[in-house]
């Protein structure tokens, strides 16, 4: 074709044809005719790259860590990136240099050299624990470094898969860890073990004081049956202070109605005697047969029979012999049968 070549590109692949040192056509995804033997046909891939990467580095305590991950970047300046690099095809199609190869071993070389500098200002276990902040500080250095301005790339995520020690070292930590886990289950049972303890405590004494509360209530109760019983003993005592206090009284009254009583009766012998006196200075010297006679005076039968036979008695030395009939002693015992 007289050396004419028709070249075809992808809407990711950037194409810029050089003639003469100078642009003369360039964009994406383009289909052109050119003359091959003046022209130069440069292509820069504008897809987003996935590239891993796997580093052995060297914390700030002196411990070995492999840190492995991943960085996706694209070309966002393509004129620039082939003004530093050579992406100009050849006669069969594919790149004359191997730069577009040593173009993500660049970036890598800087992941690296960013990702050393973190590495080392931190411990091991800092190292382990910190993946995503150490994530965040090396994407934030990538992004401001001059070399990945220069090039002309974006860097769109960087991703950290696994970062792990020597075996020998991850043994260690995984003993440590093993044994601070073990020590906090201990703790963990010692503390539960202290709280069942101040639980069972808290019950005990919540018990006695239930106890106490109840022998407080039992006091209570005798010292109010107590009071209640010394009331009534009290008032026991009281009544019968007032029954004695009554029975004083009146035995004093009946003191005060004896000693009138004896006053009166003692008045009244007084009044006898006097009257009997008077009556035996009145009948002295006088006959006792006219005082006998004198006192028979309305006596009934039976009290002068008992006059007469008194006599009979009083004269029975001068009387030889007496009879008496039945008949008069009826006659003196059928008044007493009838009584």
């Amino acid at each position: 074709m007289l050396g004419f070549r028709f070249i075809k590109t992808q809407p990711t692949q950037y194409v810029i044809q050089f003639r003469n040192g100078r642009a003369q056509r360039e964009g994406a995804g383009l289909a052109f005719w050119y003359f091959a033997p003046s022209a130069s046909i440069a292509v820069v891939p504008t897809a987003s790259v996935n590239e891993p990467f796997i580093f052995s580095l060297v914390t700030a305590d002196f411990q070995d860590v492999t840190v492995q991950g991943q960085i996706t970047f694209r070309v966002a300046d393509p004129r620039r990136t082939a003004a530093l690099l050579n992406f100009t095809l050849g006669a069969k199609g594919d790149y004359v240099s191997d730069d577009p190869r040593k173009l993500s071993q660049r970036l890598i070389d800087q992941v690296q050299v960013a990702m050393r500098a973190e590495v080392q200002a931190l411990s091991l276990k800092e190292v382990l624990a910190s993946g995503q902040t150490l994530v965040g500080r090396v994407a934030a250095l990538l992004q401001a470094h001059p070399t990945i301005e220069a090039l002309g790339l974006e860097l769109l995520g960087l991703s950290l898969l696994a970062v792990k020690p020597k075996p020998e070292t991850a043994k260690a930590l995984e003993a440590e860890a093993r044994e601070a886990l073990l020590r906090r289950a201990d703790e963990a049972i010692y503390a539960r073990r202290n709280a069942a303890v101040e639980q069972e405590r808290t019950i005990k004494e919540n018990e006695l004081a239930t106890e106490i509360a109840v022998e407080n209530k039992k006091r209570q109760v005798r010292e109010a049956q107590m009071e209640a019983e010394r009331a009534v003993q009290e008032r026991r005592l009281q009544i019968q202070r007032e029954e004695m206090t009554g029975k004083i009284g009146l035995e004093e009254q009946n003191k005060t109605l004896v000693g009138l009583a004896a006053g009166n009766a003692r008045e009244e012998a007084d009044t006898k005697a006097y009257g009997l006196a008077a009556l035996m200075r009145a009948v002295v010297g006088t006959d006792p047969k006219i005082l006998q006679a004198m006192a028979s005076v309305g006596m009934d039968a039976r009290q002068l029979m008992a006059l007469g036979f008194r006599d009979l008695a009083d004269n029975a030395a001068k009387i030889g012999q007496l009879s008496v009939s039945p008949d008069l002693l009826r006659e003196m015992l059928q008044p007493l049968a009838g009584r």
